[in-house]
């Protein structure tokens, strides 16, 4: 019976858990003060605060990745669409609409880890 057991769970292997990519400082941006909201973003879109997306330095436009708040275990799935943060120590800036589901914007900024998805 163990061997059945032990064949079955080499031919079925489990999913894969998403490796973490980073752990660091998010914050967020599109807020009618920071002047970024509905600009061009480098992928030449149109930044929409409410939109679940964010910037990262070197992915590729398009990676969808998990970001999960290390404070309190909210997490958000995004989608690349922009470059940045050009703030030292911060690997994510997030929208505004995005941040706020996994943070309070009076925070600014939030530890988190990233994963692909």
């Amino acid at each position: 019976m163990k061997r059945i057991l032990l064949s079955l769970l080499l031919l079925c292997p489990l999913p894969a858990q998403a490796a973490t990519l980073q752990c660091g400082r998010a914050s967020y941006y599109g807020t009618a003060s920071d002047g970024y909201a509905w600009q061009t973003m480098a992928n030449g879109k149109p930044m929409n605060p409410q939109a679940m997306t964010t910037a990262h330095p070197w992915l590729p436009f398009g990676t969808r990745l998990k970001v999960v708040n290390q404070s309190n275990g909210k997490s958000v799935i995004l989608q690349v669409t922009d470059r940045g943060p050009y703030v030292h120590g911060r690997i994510v800036d997030l929208s505004i609409g995005a941040f706020s589901r996994i943070s309070s914007p009076s925070a600014g900024i939030a530890k988190v880890c990233i994963s692909k998805v």
